[in-house]
């Protein structure tokens, strides 16, 4: 089958698509099989609720080092705040020493995660670096270390986030995925690229097949998800359990009703309308303004209007105007005006 040829969510009636159906992980149960990725910078608690609030069954925290030492910092209490989340929630760590990464797993259960994530994905120089991340995809000997240490640290599901491989033609996806299941890990998301590939070419569905036919506990797809029709395709190409959308949210959090609406009736939703749209980013806006303050706030607000706004109408210009703004106040004021003028 081609990734480009026609497809439709046939053979399933209405609600009764595999995707639609609740998912259990480690005995904790998912509403539905449409789960955000954890993306650092972007999948912070308003973030999670806001997709949540639009059908995703599940989301991920952004990735937290695996170091206790740093979790006083503002950044890390950020991340691991769980506040008002619809459970199971998911705390997603990241590290290449095996007490730690335990360490940090303990930690994250007693702050209130109900799942553990393990971040053996992240192609970041930043992280790959420090051997974290899908750096890690190197070493299948530490990968099974890291994988024994968290399991056994903690009475709760440990699931695991990866890539095929690191480099390309020495994918290891399936021996890592195999380790993994022997570890008692409860489910693997794969990203359909390798390390060398970071975010370049066309993500690759094959391997995660291969993966699904290969073991038992459930297999999530991701990687190049950025539409309804596309999510009902990698289900076909992969027979996966799950469907993982990440920057085809930034900016469009509701992929996750257009996703589930294509796979209960066969039709497409018409993308919202600028009024709609309106709506959802100044109550996005509020929720950032109220969880990270007066300053980050206004900061970390930008990359998300900029998202939600590209395609209006003279928005470049736009952008820049509200790339001056140092306000909450300011900046909500050019948002609202900018999108009121389109409505």
């Amino acid at each position: 089958m081609s990734i480009d040829s026609p497809v439709s969510p046939s053979n399933f009636l209405a609600s009764d698509h595999p995707l639609l159906q609740p998912l259990v992980i480690g005995g904790l149960t998912i509403e539905n099989r449409l789960i955000v990725a954890p993306m650092a910078g972007v999948t912070d608690n308003p973030f999670r609720r806001l997709c949540k609030s639009f059908g995703a069954g599940h989301a991920v925290s952004e990735m937290i080092i695996a170091d206790t030492a740093l979790y006083a910092r503002k950044k890390s209490l950020y991340r691991a705040n769980f506040d008002n989340e619809i459970a199971p929630i998911s705390a997603q760590i990241a590290g290449a020493e095996p007490d730690k990464l335990a360490e940090a797993a303990r930690y994250q259960i007693d702050n209130g995660a109900q799942i553990i994530d393990i971040n053996m994905g992240c192609p970041a120089k930043k992280v790959c670096r420090k051997l974290a991340g899908s750096a890690l995809l190197q070493d299948e000997d530490l990968v099974a270390r890291l994988l024994d240490a968290a399991v056994n640290a903690v009475d709760a599901p440990v699931t695991l986030k990866t890539r095929l491989g690191y480099e390309n033609g020495r994918e290891n996806i399936l021996r890592v995925a195999k380790r993994a299941e022997q570890a008692g890990i409860a489910a693997i998301a794969i990203h359909g690229r390798t390390r060398e590939d970071m975010y370049t070419g066309e993500a690759r569905y094959e391997l995660i097949r291969e993966v699904k036919e290969s073991i038992s506990i459930p297999v999530i797809a991701n990687g190049d998800i950025d539409s309804a029709q596309k999510a009902q395709r990698v289900y076909d190409l992969t027979g996966c359990d799950a469907v993982m959308i990440g920057r085809a949210a930034q900016g469009q959090p509701w992929i996750f009703r257009d996703i589930e609406h294509f796979l209960r009736t066969g039709e497409t939703l018409v993308p919202p309308s600028v009024s709609e749209i309106k709506e959802i980013v100044l109550v996005h806006l509020q929720e950032l303004y109220g969880f990270y303050g007066e300053y980050s706030g206004c900061r970390i607000a930008r990359k998300h209007i900029a998202w939600y706004t590209t395609g209006i109408p003279n928005s470049n210009a736009f952008r820049q105007a509200m790339y001056g703004e140092e306000s909450t106040a300011g900046q909500f004021r050019v948002v609202e005006a900018f999108l009121q003028a389109h409505e």
